[in-house]
């Protein structure tokens, strides 16, 4: 059984703004987000504690600052590879050899103007209009969107649930497949639910995806954000062969606080890199060559940086979840990976309205399930990547509201 994508059809005539009329149907019909509207209705609050994005509160440490600034400082302003730069190719091809184990190939690598355009790149070549892509749900709403822009159509599958937490449905996925279907989407670790696909998830999935001809687009950007005993989620790199269609997405955002770089990359097989140059000089044509220094030396200096990211998470992660549980009005399981507790609250089954009720009462601020499609009904997301501090007032305000909230 799959859930279809929850798109409105286009509006009836008579409801269409004239001006709007001419506006494609399928780039009108685009959702708006839930995680913004809690946003917008709460950050100018005094004393929000914001836990309803998907970003840390550590700025970009100084040691990648300074050397994008050296590059400006020394002209690197021009136009530059399309491609991106050699030494940053180089660099993330060093980093993937010693964290996955993989063949150090920079012509694997290629430089985006963030992960949500290495996203619509590797959609770009699986999908057209008409085509169907396969996600796990609840799941991160951009890259359902970025679909639907493309034309696409979404087909969310979704994740059981039990008290072990979220786990992939393989027999509803393989279900999905249809004559339509030309690739399956999955983020692992996972946000918003915290989900790690295990290596006998990943061989299945990819067993799936080559008995249908399919497209598999590997989001394994929380791959470090992992709380399991080796420094990184499992992954397609540890099941696939050279010939497999596998497209990795990544970002610098999450590891090294770069959300505000918009900075990313596509892996792919060379033979796909005069098209993933196309995409990229005909969209950004390339990123700045000032930030991909900065990209270089996050990379290669960055590592005692990220374990200490790693290391917060974790606390951060026990520090509200075992207040959260303590209160016996939670249905919360503490998650494997990824930065976000995913929970429902007994008796507050309209997230939406709770998000704002929250912000009201609580003065914080967590994402509604509803944001993130079929089976976030009953949930709430919280991001957990910040500082023990905040998030201690915060539990204490969450842990206050709920032994005052009638159920």
């Amino acid at each position: 059984m799959t859930v279809p994508a929850a798109l409105p059809a286009s509006a009836p005539p008579e409801d269409q703004d004239p001006y709007l009329a001419r506006v494609r149907d399928h780039i009108r019909a685009l959702p708006e987000s839930g995680i913004v509207e809690v946003m917008n209705y709460g950050r100018d609050r005094p004393g929000m504690i914001p836990l309803w994005a998907g970003e840390g509160d550590v700025q970009t440490p100084a040691f990648i600052c300074e050397a994008a600034a050296a590059a400006l400082h020394a002209g690197e302003t021009f136009y530059t590879w399309q491609r991106g730069l050699p030494e940053l190719r180089a660099a993330i091809a060093r980093y993937m050899a010693r964290l996955y184990g993989v063949p150090e190939d920079p012509s694997r690598y290629f430089v985006t103007g963030s992960g949500m355009q290495a996203i619509q790149i590797a959609l770009a070549m699986a999908l057209g209009a008409g085509d169907e892509v396969i996600l796990p749900s609840p799941s991160w709403p951009n890259a359902a969107a970025a679909a639907q822009k493309a034309g696409a159509r979404p087909v969310f599958v979704p994740f059981a649930y039990g008290p072990s937490g979220f786990a992939l449905d393989h027999e509803r996925l393989a279900a999905a497949v249809t004559g339509r279907t030309r690739a399956i989407f999955l983020n692992t670790p996972a946000n918003p639910t915290g989900f790690v696909a295990t290596r006998a998830d990943l061989e299945a999935v990819l067993a799936l995806a080559r008995r249908h001809g399919l497209w598999i687009i590997a989001d394994e950007i929380y791959g470090r954000f992992y709380y399991g005993d080796a420094p990184r989620a499992p992954s397609f790199h540890d099941v696939m062969d050279a010939d497999d269609h596998i497209l990795f997405v990544q970002t610098f955002s999450k590891n090294w606080a770069m959300t505000g770089w918009r900075m990313g990359w596509v892996e792919a097989s060379p033979k796909l890199g005069q098209i993933i140059e196309n995409l990229i000089q005909y969209s950004t044509s390339g990123v700045a060559a000032f930030m991909q220094r900065g990209g270089v030396a996050a990379l290669d200096q960055g590592e005692a940086f990220v374990a200490e990211q790693i290391a917060r998470a974790r606390r951060g992660r026990d520090l509200v979840g075992d207040a959260l549980l303590a209160t016996g009005k939670v249905d919360l399981v503490k998650p494997p990976g990824a930065f976000y507790l995913f929970f429902g609250m007994a008796g507050h089954g309209d997230v939406a309205s709770l998000g704002l009720t929250l912000v009201d009462e609580a003065n914080v601020g967590l994402a509604p399930g509803t944001a993130f499609g079929p089976g976030g009904e009953g949930f709430m997301r919280l991001c957990f990547a910040r500082g023990e501090a905040q998030l201690a007032q915060a539990a204490a305000r969450l842990v206050g509201w709920l032994e005052k909230a009638a159920v």
